[in-house]
């Protein structure tokens, strides 16, 4: 008896413990907007009891503790939540719905209309000082890189960038803000010139087709923003070699790294390659320039940042061409062209905020001397001599609201002192164009982002002002896809170049309307893009001729009466080495339809700057056991059209009327470059040399930019590249920095 009670006096203290600790089921579902949300952790606070939700939101878990307890629910994505509950012997049940975590890295970016390569944490990488070098085709100049791009036009006889139906001269180029007049150099009338300034100076761009941003005005187009380099990880020294040039350069990093300093020059000249291949242009004196730059770069106590950086530039050239005219044999024209550039620019924060200032200060002189030539005797000679001063000043406030969420402000001064002297057309012209600026970035969530933005501007040569909204809107669909809009409205004064006259003239004016989609991963970037832009208050001009001895006409402007549209579709494709090994690639494609009726266009026409189809592939192939690096690139675009323009006075009204018009052939180039790293490895090395051969349109497609026309529209002639095929070969050494990680990481 005795046995058989203590068996049950055992049994009945093992119920009690099992009641005691038995245990208690805990579930629920976590959602967010009412879809469940997979990967959240859930757990009692305090205890290792726990679970994670599965693919709907749903989690369970067991528990033996009791009474009043606290239960947890994290996820990176999302905030925190804790809840209190209390555990008795039945099981519970706890839901909740959390809030999205607001996080810088995550969150939508605004970029309709826009492509940007810079440092910053949410930038797109796809135009960086690295792509440029080796894109074959663009000769390391950041314009002729980006006709590589959707929304710009190759137009080969002028500089600029043509985006999107829009001259060259409708869009800006601004250096850490700050407007950089005078980007190109000076040139004659049918070849381009060439980028100004260094593109190792910069260490990013935002390059927006449209749609871009309230800080900048004056462009009915696009806008190029470029950001300079802080300090330099070391000291280094470059040199570079090349049958048209020498060049050479160091920048010198203070021992704390807090300061730096640098200065290069380089000198250039195209006769000894004249020897070699046949031109197309009869340079008469050859292509010769001098450059030479100098920066400054330091941190201050207080953690802020100052830059300047200073550049001269001297150019000089003679061009022969055979006359359209019978009573010479030849028209002759020789460049004289000077500029100089300043930039300074000053951030600091000050807490919450951030203030950047800046200004720049540039010069510019172009000497053209214009005459005819018979027998080889000159005559009839012209001079056209431009000068202009030009000052910016720029200061943006900026608060930071939340992780995405900011507002900035500011003001711009834009001062011009132009002279002008052509025959019997002399001018001097200033304006001074103030304006003040607003513009917020408003983060809802991490798939809803909005950037609005206000724009006022005055004029003083107008006697004018303006108020331009903006508006964009950016909404991630999944973790890839994103849908942006843009809606935007732009002032430009009218080119100076044209109000050779008393005229009573406002501001020119373009809508944009942008739609884009966007499929963004490692390595990979898909972007489509519609827009439509109206362009009104265009202007109008007509032919004047400056002196008697002299063909080469003026175009004045009369009136704001001008309008016109582009409205299209493009596509973008990267793949960055992800596809292929070693292996990176871009396809562009651009439809573009465009009318205006401005200038001297007689009617509402197809501008001749415009081609409707435009296609480029940009292919580069770096491999590492030859040391060697391939880049390929190709453009087609259709014909352009061609016009033949003239102008009279019928009854005291002045006409513009159509003598010859046509379309031009369609343009194809194919480019290859190699560039060829012998000291990759060498740690220990002291130079880094890089051979570099390019070879620009190797199938010497005969491509024609327009026509020349005699002054009885008669006769014309083609307008064509300088060379059909340029061979170039160079090698550039740096001393003190090891090239060997970009070569391998970035296709150099």
């Amino acid at each position: 008896m005795k046995t058989k009670g203590q068996k049950t006096l055992i049994l009945l203290a093992l119920l009690i413990f099992m009641v005691g600790y038995s245990q208690i089921k805990v579930s629920g579902r976590v959602t967010h907007k009412s879809k469940g949300i997979s990967e959240v952790n859930v757990s009692l606070k305090d205890t290792y009891d726990g679970a994670t939700t599965d693919a709907l939101g749903n989690f369970s878990f067991e528990t033996s503790q009791k009474g009043n307890l606290k239960i947890t629910f994290i996820h990176p994505k999302y905030q925190q939540v804790e809840k209190a509950i209390t555990i008795d012997n039945q099981d519970v049940i706890v839901s909740t719905d959390l809030k999205e975590e607001i996080s810088e890295i995550d969150a939508v970016v605004v970029s309709a209309g826009s492509i940007e390569a810079s440092d910053r944490k949410r930038a797109t990488a796809l135009l960086t000082p690295i792509d440029i070098y080796t894109t074959a085709g663009a000769d390391g100049q950041i314009s002729s890189a980006l006709t590589y791009l959707p929304g710009v036009q190759k137009v080969g006889e002028s500089e600029g960038l043509f985006i999107r139906g829009g001259t060259g001269s409708e869009s800006k180029i601004f250096m850490d803000g700050s407007l950089i007049n005078n980007y190109f150099s000076n040139s004659v009338p049918g070849i381009a010139g060439r980028d100004q300034f260094n593109t190792s100076l910069f260490k990013g761009n935002i390059f927006s087709s449209g749609g871009y941003s309230a800080l900048y005005g004056q462009a009915l187009s696009g806008a190029l923003m470029l950001e300079s380099v802080d300090l330099p990880d070391q000291s280094s020294y470059d040199f570079g070699v090349s049958p048209i040039f020498l060049n050479a350069g160091f920048q010198k990093l203070g021992s704390n790294k807090n300061y730096s300093f640098g200065a290069s020059a380089g000198y250039s000249l195209l006769s000894l390659m004249q020897n070699v291949f046949n031109f197309n242009t009869d340079f008469i004196n050859a292509p010769q320039g001098f450059n030479g730059d100098f920066n400054v770069r330091f941190k201050t106590k207080s953690g802020g940042f100052f830059k300047y950086y200073g550049m001269y530039n001297s150019n000089t050239m003679g061009v022969r061409t055979e006359s359209l005219e019978p009573d010479y044999d030849f028209g002759v024209i020789r460049l004289k062209g000077k500029n100089t550039y300043h930039n300074l620019s000053y951030r600091q924060k000050f807490g919450k905020y951030l203030l950047n200032v800046g200004g720049s200060y540039s010069y510019n002189r172009s000497d053209l001397n214009f005459s005819t030539e018979t027998n080889n005797e000159e005559s009839g000679k012209t001079r056209l001599l431009t000068e202009g001063n030009y000052f910016n000043f720029k200061t943006v406030l900026e608060r930071k609201i939340n992780r995405i969420s900011a507002i900035r402000g500011g003001f711009e001064l834009n001062n011009a002192d132009e002279n002008l002297n052509f025959g019997e057309v002399q001018k001097d012209y200033r304006d001074l164009i103030s304006s003040a600026f607003v513009e917020t970035d408003l983060g809802f969530s991490n798939a809803l982002s909005a950037k609005i933005g206000l724009r006022a501007e005055n004029s003083s040569y107008l006697g004018k002002s303006n108020i331009a909204p903006r508006f964009a809107l950016a909404y991630r669909l999944n973790h890839r896809w994103t849908a942006n809009v843009a809606y935007g409205l732009f002032y430009q004064n009218p080119e100076s170049k044209y109000i050779n006259g008393p005229a009573n003239l406002g501001f020119q004016k373009s809508q944009h309307y942008i739609f884009q989609v966007l499929r963004s991963s490692e390595g990979r970037s898909l972007r489509f893009e519609a827009f439509y832009k109206k362009y009104d208050q265009l202007i109008k001009t007509f032919n004047i001729q400056p002196g008697k001895e002299q063909n080469q006409q003026v175009q004045t402007a009369f009136n704001n009466d001008g309008y016109g549209y582009a409205k299209g579709l493009e596509v973008f494709w990267r793949d960055n080495k992800k596809t292929f090994k070693n292996i990176d690639y871009w396809l562009t494609y651009s439809f573009l339809d465009s009318k205006r009726d401005f200038l001297n266009y007689p009617v509402s026409l197809k501008p001749g700057f415009a081609a409707e189809h435009t296609f480029s592939a940009v292919v580069k192939r770096f491999i590492p056991e030859w040391k060697l690096g391939a880049n390929l690139s190709y453009t087609y675009a259709k014909g352009r059209p061609y016009y033949d323009i003239a102008s009279e006075v019928q009854e005291g009204k002045a006409i513009n009327y159509t003598r010859n018009e046509g379309r031009l052939k369609d343009y194809n180039t194919l480019n290859l470059s190699f560039n060829y790293l012998p000291n990759i490895g060498k740690k220990d090395a002291k130079a880094f040399p890089i051979f570099v051969l390019s070879i620009s349109n190797i199938l010497g497609s005969k491509n024609v930019y327009g026509y020349n026309f005699s002054v009885d529209g008669s006769r014309s002639s083609a307008v064509v590249p300088p060379i059909n095929t340029f061979v170039f070969i160079g090698v550039f050494i740096s001393f003190g920095v090891d090239k060997t990680e970009d070569a391998i990481n970035n296709n150099l």
